[in-house]
């Protein structure tokens, strides 16, 4: 038997900072050999909020360029963009048609963002689910690495795909494979350096609020000195009244790569000003190579255009082959094969 698939993707909205690097990228690299791997830019995701068309297309190069800086290898992965491969958009419709409007008003996201933007707010972010469902199941993936936060996206995707099974295939002939979850526990959920009890966000309005992948040591060293804290003496993981204490030491554990117990021991009678100092030089030198290596991949002309076609090229066949089946079952007319 050949490799189980996985299958999944970042919005190049804004910079990639270490939530995205800690709770999916390094995931992704370090079960990269195990599976055949298929990561996207979610571009057509970026456009369901207000965005700056200008900053689109080279946020979603940076995004892959990132990718392969991270350690994602082509021999075990195909990187490609979300737009470039038609069949997204065109299962997304029809997964919009057979989905119930009430599983995608109950979305959570939805709720939020939606109250955010006000009257202001776009269908495409009450349906964008389905262009999410659509993202997984073209590509038949065995697995899904999701955060803790986007489990219920999964669980909508399931859902979605078993209803298309139900109603078009029979039980012993499903048309569509459901998907499992594959959730890392240490280090997937990354908090805010403002706010240890809301999630690492490139949408959060003041950048002290997060570390981005590619920021220098000066910036690092400025908003770690610069993040939350809190006036008790030792520190220690896990207590529900230090929310910012555990994120940091969470942090610190896994960009040095030392266990939890040893972690413990080593700051249980620290204060802020001596763990910062350690916190800093272990982000600088977890992120260093990863910078070097991306100024690398940028300053090679045509290798990044070279990939993103290949890649895009290779997720389409096999995209266009799931889409073909769905259209069959609904009963639509497939496209004619003209003979020369």
């Amino acid at each position: 038997m050949g490799k189980q698939r996985v299958l999944s993707g970042i919005q190049p909205t804004g910079e990639l900072h270490l939530g995205n690097y800690l709770g999916a990228i390094r995931n992704w690299v370090d079960i990269q050999q195990d599976y055949d791997s298929y990561l996207f830019m979610a571009d057509l995701h970026a456009i369901t909020v207000p965005h700056d068309p200008s900053t689109l297309g080279e946020n979603a190069r940076k995004v892959a360029a990132l990718y392969l800086a991270s350690g994602i290898s082509l021999e075990h992965a195909t990187i490609f963009l979300q737009s470039h491969v038609s069949a997204h958009s065109e299962l997304a419709w029809l997964f919009t048609c057979i989905t119930p409007l009430n599983w995608l008003e109950d979305m959570i996201q939805f709720k939020e963002k939606s109250v955010k933007q006000g009257e202001n707010v776009g269908a495409g972010l009450l349906i964008y689910p389905a262009l999410m469902a659509a993202d997984i199941l073209l590509y038949e993936p065995d697995k899904v690495p999701v955060g803790e936060d986007q489990k219920q996206h999964l669980e909508l995707t399931r859902d979605i795909a078993a209803r298309l099974n139900y109603q078009f295939s029979t039980e012993e002939k499903p048309i569509l494979k459901l998907p499992d979850p594959m959730i890392r526990k240490e280090g997937a959920r990354v908090m805010s350096l403002t706010d240890g009890t809301r999630k690492m966000s490139k949408s959060d309005p003041s950048e002290l609020s997060r570390i981005n992948m590619l920021d220098s040591p000066d910036e690092i060293r400025r908003k770690i000195k610069r993040c939350k804290t809190d006036s008790v003496r030792g520190l220690w993981f896990d207590d529900v009244d230090r929310p910012e204490c555990n994120n940091l030491l969470t942090l610190y554990m896994v960009l040095s790569n030392q266990r939890k117990e040893t972690v413990a021991a080593e700051c249980a009678d620290m204060g802020w000003g001596q763990f910062k100092p350690l916190l800093t030089e272990a982000t600088i030198a977890a992120l260093e190579p990863i910078q070097e290596k991306y100024r690398n991949i940028t300053a090679e002309p045509g290798y990044l255009d070279s990939v993103l076609q290949q890649g895009s090229e290779k997720a389409a066949a096999l995209a266009h082959q799931t889409l073909a089946k769905v259209k069959q079952a609904m009963g639509f007319t497939l496209p004619f094969q003209v003979s020369e």
